[in-house]
């Protein structure tokens, strides 16, 4: 398979996976180990994971820029987003630190092992069957303006359940928020707020430790990736928010536990 084909494939699984409760990653992994990656490097396939994610964070940007963007003449909306940020940022900090102490540990570990990303995939999955009745009791916060910082932080809490691959970023913090009462429209847009502060720092983080040491070729795909990564994700994002206004998170459940036996099952009788 050549490089433009291994590009578009995780690039579109990337920007479908990133913000459905069904974890990219550890869909961008199984994925991976299914495709010829003759001439890849595990470390460069692992970065390009990770790097790509970032093309998906800039959409949430693009589409609720308005949303997020602080630098207006009205003061009293001046104040309001500047709060949202600062709640933003007290919801990443548990992400931050478990990030730089534990990431290579926990990328060790867990990175490339199918049998824990399909453990997640059902595990969490059991939870989300449960996800209606979770809703339908979630009624506490019902605005975003009124998610408060202890709020934002045990969502951070819950955020960080996701650095093992399968678990899912949204999956984990969208449980969590309907756990602590927040609706479910709230949590699953405070969800795609705190995604950027978090996957930049990831992103940032890992190409730190590669030291930007990627080959011309290499950064080229790592653009294409995430620039397809960006406008798929687009796409999902505004699906997304019309469909929670409608119906629950169960499918996704559903979803997760039939992905997840399947994985066990080919990587385990026949890989």
């Amino acid at each position: 398979m050549n490089f433009l084909m291994y590009v578009v494939i995780l690039g579109i699984v990337e920007g479908i996976t990133e913000f459905l409760p069904i974890s990219s990653t550890g869909h961008m992994i199984i994925v991976g180990k299914l495709l010829n990656t003759e001439g890849l490097s595990e470390n460069f396939m692992n970065a390009f994971m990770i790097i790509i994610q970032l093309g998906s964070i800039l959409s949430v940007v693009a589409y609720f820029f308005k949303d997020l963007n602080p630098f207006v003449r009205d003061k009293i909306v001046f104040k309001e987003k500047m709060t949202l940020w600062s709640k933003i940022i007290v919801g990443v900090i548990p992400a931050v630190i478990l990030g730089v102490l534990f990431d290579d540990k926990i990328e060790e570990l867990f990175f490339n092992n199918t049998n824990i990303i399909a453990i997640m995939l059902i595990v969490y999955g059991i939870f989300y069957l449960f996800s209606p009745k979770l809703e339908a009791k979630s009624t506490r916060v019902q605005s975003i303006r009124n998610v408060s910082y202890k709020d934002a932080f045990t969502v951070g809490l819950f955020q960080c359940l996701a650095m093992i691959p399968g678990t899912s970023r949204s999956g984990s913090t969208i449980l969590g928020g309907l756990l602590i009462g927040l609706e479910k429209s709230v949590i699953a847009e405070f969800t795609f707020f705190l995604a950027i502060p978090t996957m930049f720092g990831a992103t940032l983080l890992k190409l730190l430790k590669m030291g930007f040491s990627f080959t011309g070729i290499e950064w080229i795909m790592i653009f294409s990736g995430s620039v397809l990564a960006f406008f798929v994700s687009l796409f999902v994002i505004k699906w997304l928010m019309g469909y929670i206004k409608k119906k629950s998170f169960r499918i996704f459940g559903v979803y997760r536990i039939i992905f997840g036996i399947i994985v066990l099952i080919f990587f385990n009788v026949f890989k």
